[in-house]
């Protein structure tokens, strides 16, 4: 039996938002932008190159979502964007504006650097180790 993650919903205020931070800026792939009607869009991105697990773009609705953008994860570290190439995507990531909370460092599992999404959500940039 095979069983993969599909999709995982982020919370943003506003779709093309979303979709500014992440094709514009860390240059996702936008797979799919879907008119739902009544205001609402299905909204699929994933780094290039990724065939699975996809970000589901989700616009906020109500007191409660707003109040969860940005803290879907309880203030850690709660989405891991894994490269092969941390040296390259780092450098990249930082001439499109990311802003990472600390300078790259090497761990037993790899060389990893924190940054946010403008919404406050934080990210592993991440190097496995060989």
């Amino acid at each position: 039996m095979k069983q993969t993650i599909a999709r995982i919903a982020i919370l943003v205020p506003d779709y093309d938002e979303g979709l500014a931070f992440y094709c514009g800026r860390l240059g996702f792939e936008l797979i799919e932008d879907t008119d739902l009607g009544a205001g609402k869009r299905w909204v699929l991105v994933r780094p290039t190159g990724a065939t699975e697990t996809a970000l589901l773009i989700a616009k906020a609705e109500g007191e409660r979502q707003n109040a969860a953008i940005g803290n879907q994860a309880g203030g850690r570290v709660g989405f891991f964007l894994f490269t092969d190439d941390f040296a390259r995507d780092h450098a990249a990531m930082l001439a499109a504006g990311v802003e990472f909370l600390e300078p790259p460092r090497h761990e037993a599992y790899g060389t990893v650097a924190v940054f946010t999404d403008p919404f406050g959500n934080r990210w592993d940039l991440l190097q496995p180790a060989s």
